[in-house]
């Protein structure tokens, strides 16, 4: 009987054993796969040079130094749209609308810089459709020259802004260029680089004076909220907190989106 249970415990303890064995081997075989399937893959990584290697001809130094020029004017486009377009005017209004409602970041930033855009796209509309008709589609179709599409692309740009520029702002950069305009001057008497100064501070101007026309009705309002507040002895509580609805219900009520963006498309006509 001994035996037999001897026996019996030497088999559970071999077969224990091989057990172990057998999951070792199990184990080896999971890391080993893992390894092989998170190995990193032979992926040829490219090398990038920048040489300066000697032209056989002069055409290929200006063609690569008129794509430089090209990049560079690539990287200021989005300069060139906010300072050349109604973009600036549009965005500092409804930036002072919503200071005027007082309403926070309501709407977003990128919401009112999304309208300003679209807005502008609108507006420029017809100078972007004379530009590809008169510059873009000469140029791509190689009846003028590079420079010929440059001069006639800025002709229907230096015509919008010289409607929208003062003639004071003008006399002051033509003053401060020394430059020798007649009293009676046309736009083509006007270098570009003195007209675009001149048309960014006329539009400042014009965007202030829309802001402060604005201003005025939500000013009364807060005004007549903060005297009740005061007469009832509320003077713990924020005049601003209650004037606030008042200032959303009066701006829906006159329809204020729509006068507001009817004044903005006026005011370039």
């Amino acid at each position: 009987m001994k035996n037999s249970n001897g026996k019996l415990i030497q088999i559970l303890l071999d077969g224990n054993k091989y057990i172990r064995m057998a999951c070792f081997i199990i184990i080896c075989f999971i890391v080993l796969g893992s390894n092989q399937a998170f190995a990193q893959p032979n992926i040829t990584v490219p090398n990038l040079q920048l040489s300066i290697d000697g032209a056989s001809s002069p055409e290929e130094t200006v063609n690569s130094l008129q794509l430089l020029s090209l990049l560079t004017i690539l990287s200021l486009a989005p300069a060139i749209l906010i300072m050349v377009t109604s973009f600036t005017r549009i965005i500092i209004v409804l930036s002072f609308l919503r200071n005027a409602l007082a309403t926070q970041q309501t709407p977003p930033t990128q919401v009112l810089i999304g309208l300003a855009l679209f807005l502008t796209f609108f507006i420029m509309a017809p100078v972007a459709s004379e530009i590809n008709q008169n510059a873009l589609q000469p140029f791509l179709n190689q009846e003028i020259t590079q420079q010929q599409a440059v001069e006639e692309a800025m002709d229907p740009l230096r015509e919008f802004m010289f409607r929208q520029t003062r003639e004071k702002d003008l006399a002051l950069f033509i003053e401060a260029s020394n430059s020798e305009v007649s009293e009676n001057f046309q736009v083509e008497d006007i270098k570009t680089t003195t007209l675009i100064p001149a048309f960014i501070i006329s539009e400042l101007k014009t965007a202030f004076q829309m802001g402060f026309v604005l201003f005025i009705p939500f000013i009364v309002l807060d005004m007549v909220v903060a005297s009740v507040l005061m007469s009832m002895g509320m003077m713990m509580l924020p005049p601003a907190m209650i004037s606030l609805p008042f200032k959303l219900m009066l701006f829906v009520m006159v329809d204020g989106w729509n006068v507001l963006i009817k004044s903005l498309l006026l005011s370039f006509k």
